[in-house]
């Protein structure tokens, strides 16, 4: 018996990196995990991603663990879509009581889009894929726990919500992540009266496949010299702070935000 065994969980944007190594980490505690991505094969966008399954996709490596898994495809911004997504899935696996908002990302390089030099499109794209992405899978999810008198919801947020670059770019991915830290407070606020408890997950710089080609590129000593464990984090780092907002462990706890950045003293500065 794990920790989670009879739970069902939902990951959203678990198709690979961080969202993966969250579901498989649910499903080895017990959990009947259920994913959300807007292309389940999106792993193959990156050889380092695609390294690293051990079946055709995440749903597939997730019923290899032992557990019931089901995936769906949908565009995290289309709140339609994300509620037929999370029914979908609760159909086929149980109500959700775990929910890890983890779908989101920025776009266009990361010295545009400053504050006031703002590329519209592509803003409102973010804004959508992150917090618009969390508040309609947390809506669509919130009815079940509250029935069930239970619940762990986890969203996720970045050091780019906490501390703005120095030239105030990125601001449409930072800003994006500032509301989520925000909105948690708010979903603590409200849930705890239902026994569901709701924190966010801030990462720091974390080697997945993906951003492991970002830190070379970039010069990686460009990030490491700002943290006081020198090194870049890793999914095991993200996934035990996920674990211990998850489970029992947590009961708790609410309305924090979790850093997980091996001690970033200031935003770090390029160049």
């Amino acid at each position: 018996m794990g920790k989670l065994t009879g739970k069902t969980a939902l990951v959203t944007g678990a198709a690979r990196g961080l969202g993966r190594e969250y579901a498989l980490r649910l499903a080895s505690l017990g959990a009947n995990v259920g994913v959300i991505d807007i292309d389940l094969h999106a792993f193959r966008e990156f050889e380092n991603e695609q390294s690293r399954l051990t079946a055709d996709n995440v749903v597939e490596e997730l019923k290899n663990l032992g557990v019931n898994a089901a995936g769906a495809e949908c565009d995290i911004g289309d709140q339609e879509g994300v509620y037929a997504a999370v029914q979908s899935l609760a159909d086929k696996l149980g109500d959700i009581t775990i929910a890890v908002c983890n779908a989101g990302g920025g776009m266009g390089p990361h010295t545009a889009n400053k504050a006031s030099e703002l590329d519209f499109p592509v803003y409102h794209k973010v804004i959508e894929r992150n917090l618009h992405g969390t508040v309609y899978t947390v809506n669509a999810v919130a009815p079940m726990m509250k029935a069930a008198k239970h619940g762990k919801i986890v969203t996720v947020a970045s050091i780019g919500g906490q501390q703005a670059n120095s030239d105030g770019s990125y601001a449409h991915y930072g800003t994006s992540k500032a509301a989520i830290i925000h909105y948690t407070r708010y979903l603590a606020q409200e849930l705890g009266i239902y026994n569901i408890n709701a924190n966010c997950l801030a990462p720091g710089y974390i080697a997945t496949g993906r951003l492991l080609e970002a830190y070379a590129a970039s010069g990686e000593e460009n990030y490491l010299r700002n943290m006081a464990i020198k090194r870049f984090g890793t999914p095991e780092d993200c996934c035990n702070a996920m674990e211990f907002l998850t489970t029992d462990m947590s009961d708790y706890v609410t309305g924090v935000i979790l850093e997980v950045n091996g001690g970033i003293t200031s935003r770090t500065q390029m160049g």
